[in-house]
């Protein structure tokens, strides 16, 4: 369905803006006065990551006359090979503040506002009430479902998108004319089923594919053209190189935006919502954690240990902690692991992180081996603490 514009035109484009967005400007349906509402529009581009870099560098050539950026991450080098906004003179500095660079670089006659901090629910009404349009570039469910959450709340649009391998999603909420996120998800997957870009890897330019099209979405609703995808959910596969779209239909019984919503404000705790880590996981971790020191020390003094690395062939063919067996987290949840572990060795875990260490660890203790452990940080803290020579990924 078309929607009315989301902003009012500005007063008028300089001689330079007209320069720059004329190839917009001879569009019918865009034309002086959707070039206009997009001077005028105020969008806030949540995450400088694999998503919102492409978001953020095409908004700016389009012309969007306010662009905010919030992330409290730095750029990291395994960050480049999709976050195209940022660059190896980065390295090491705030996204926030590389992306903004680049944005500039795009377009100077647009204004920039950086948020170089963490989104969470004391600051996303604060700082979402300063703009029209929300475009969702994260990464995890409990910032998505707080996103969400703010901006139904504050009676906003968003645009979403979401990647993991070679497939993408993309969609928008808009809980006065649509459906809202928690009307196609109500609820968080459980935790470790859905492995994160971290985890499971991302294709570089699969962000590319989703992130424009979020900006299509985008340049639609705030220049009130074309059909938007309220009430659509747009499936793309990179393999097959298909895009198929799927209806969403707003739940009337949604706890958010239904007939009876239940939630007027935000959540205590959307990590908890979420379940980034299983209740028995963490019950399991609690004082079963040992850091990537304490297992250097451990391995120098030739300690009786059997350390067991949980992740993936293809993750530990990367970087491996020396000495590490190969046991994916799968085996242990199936119960193939068990008959792998020795008796008379301490058993110790470890993962990329710690997380899915630490769901294996659970497994490993429900079967007897109460003094089983896992590593804090996991590889990850190895090569930053350790031995830096490794890679990182």
């Amino acid at each position: 369905m078309s929607l009315p514009p989301l902003v009012e035109p500005a007063a008028d484009l300089t001689r330079d803006e007209v320069n720059r967005y004329s190839r917009h400007l001879i569009i019918p349906d865009v034309g002086m006065t959707g070039q206009k509402r997009l001077k005028n529009a105020k969008v806030l581009v949540v995450g400088a990551g694999g998503l919102g870099s492409p978001a953020l560098m095409y908004l700016a050539a389009a012309g969007v006359g306010t662009l905010g950026i919030i992330d409290f991450d730095i750029v990291d080098e395994s960050n480049l090979q999709r976050q195209i906004i940022h660059r190896q003179a980065t390295l090491g500095l705030p996204k926030a503040e590389s992306a903004a660079a680049t944005v500039r670089e795009i377009n100077p006659l647009i204004e920039i506002v950086v948020h170089n901090t963490a989104l969470d629910r004391d600051n996303v009404l604060e700082i979402f009430a300063q703009y029209d349009l929300i475009v969702d570039g994260t990464d995890n469910f409990a910032t998505r479902y707080m996103v969400n959450d703010a901006a139904v709340l504050l009676g906003k649009p968003y645009v979403w998108g979401s990647i993991y391998r070679f497939d993408g999603q993309a969609s928008v909420f808009w809980a006065e004319h649509g459906p809202c996120y928690r009307c196609l998800y109500p609820e968080p997957p459980p935790p470790g089923m859905v492995p994160s870009c971290a985890e499971g890897g991302v294709l570089g330019v699969l962000c590319a594919s989703i992130g424009s099209i979020q900006v299509n979405e985008a340049i639609k609703l705030l220049a009130g053209i074309g059909e938007p995808l309220v009430g659509r959910l747009m499936i793309y596969d990179a393999l097959e190189m298909t895009y198929r779209s799927v209806k969403v239909r707003k739940d009337p019984e949604c706890p958010l935006c239904g007939e009876n919503a239940t939630i007027t404000e935000l959540l205590e705790d959307y990590e908890a919502f979420c379940g980034a880590v299983s209740v028995e996981a963490a019950d399991a971790a609690q004082d079963s954690t040992i850091t990537v020191q304490e297992l250097k020390a451990w391995q120098d003094a030739d300690e009786k240990i059997f350390l067991i690395d949980v992740r993936e062939p293809n993750e530990y063919e990367i970087v491996s902690i020396p000495g590490a067996t190969l046991i994916p987290k799968g085996e242990f949840l199936n119960g193939n692991a068990l008959e792998k572990l020795p008796q008379d060795r301490k058993i110790v875990l470890h993962c990329k992180s710690g997380v899915r260490s630490a769901e294996a660890l659970a497994v490993v203790k429900q079967a007897g081996f109460a003094d089983a452990v896992h590593v804090g940080g996991g590889v990850l803290a190895w090569v930053r603490q350790i031995d830096p020579s490794l890679p990182s990924y």
